[in-house]
């Protein structure tokens, strides 16, 4: 299968790198920043391009993998293509590709992706989508040889997903980094608090989120809530962070 990769991101990254390690010939990767295109290129033995002019236009499949906002400006210039046009997004409708000719969908990764940390795709559960049968079953073939973690899912469905990942993935590790901050202001190390991290990770891999909640908020101890939020009063956007959670845990769990 031809491939072309649009974009040179993390997601593009990750999605060329494994795409080629099944077999597939990934013939061109678009960025608008040149050198990122040869970088990504050189990785996959592609052809680093930068204009549309140059865009090979008889590949199977175009995968979109850019920011959101830009999804529709890439689709516009795709319209004329003989492939399928796939983009990766979580937050996108499908309907953003209605102008493509022959086929269109979507390929979710339900991870997280930084170009400098391996990710074994074979453990992302990827979410697909297609315009008709015919198409849907084009992306399946792709998904399963990276993945057997493949679900069908509407556009509505997996904005639902996105929404819920930004909560558990991003919103906590914003939280980590509030933590890292506070610890040091008072001379002590992020490291301390890795393995209770990573014990919190591990307990919801076999029980609900409910049934591995613990702290203050979760037995109502109003004592250790107040001193918390004391030595937060010089911090008053972490107070009310702080205060927010506590109260929403113990409407979940009182």
């Amino acid at each position: 299968m031809n491939i072309v990769c649009i974009g040179s991101g993390n997601v593009a990254t990750h999605f060329a790198i494994a795409l080629k390690a099944i077999g597939a010939d990934i013939v061109q990767v678009w960025s608008q920043d040149s050198r990122n295109a040869e970088i990504l290129a050189a990785l996959t033995k592609a052809a680093p391009i930068s204009s549309w002019d140059d865009l090979d236009r008889s590949a199977d499949c175009y995968l979109i993998a850019v920011k959101d906002d830009a999804i529709a400006s890439v689709a516009a210039q795709l319209t004329n293509v003989k492939g399928i046009v796939v983009h990766t997004s979580g937050a996108t409708s499908i309907d953003v590709l209605s102008a493509m000719k022959n086929g269109y969908g979507v390929i979710y990764p339900l991870q997280t992706f930084t170009k400098s940390k391996a990710v074994d795709m074979i453990r992302v559960p990827l979410c697909i989508e297609g315009d008709q049968e015919s198409t849907l079953e084009k992306i399946n073939v792709i998904a399963q040889l990276l993945s057997p973690k493949v679900s069908v899912v509407t556009s509505e469905q997996r904005l639902i997903l996105h929404l819920a990942a930004v909560i558990a993935c991003n919103f906590s590790n914003h939280l980590y980094e509030l933590s890292s901050r506070l610890l040091e202001q008072h001379n002590l190390k992020f490291d301390l608090l890795k393995p209770l991290i990573l014990e919190t990770a591990e307990k919801v891999q076999s029980a609900l989120p409910a049934e591995a909640q613990t702290g203050p908020a979760s037995r109502n101890d109003q004592k250790t809530i107040k001193k918390h939020l004391d030595l937060l009063n010089g911090t008053p956007d972490l107070q009310k962070i702080y205060e927010m959670l506590s109260n929403s845990i113990k409407k979940t769990h009182l």
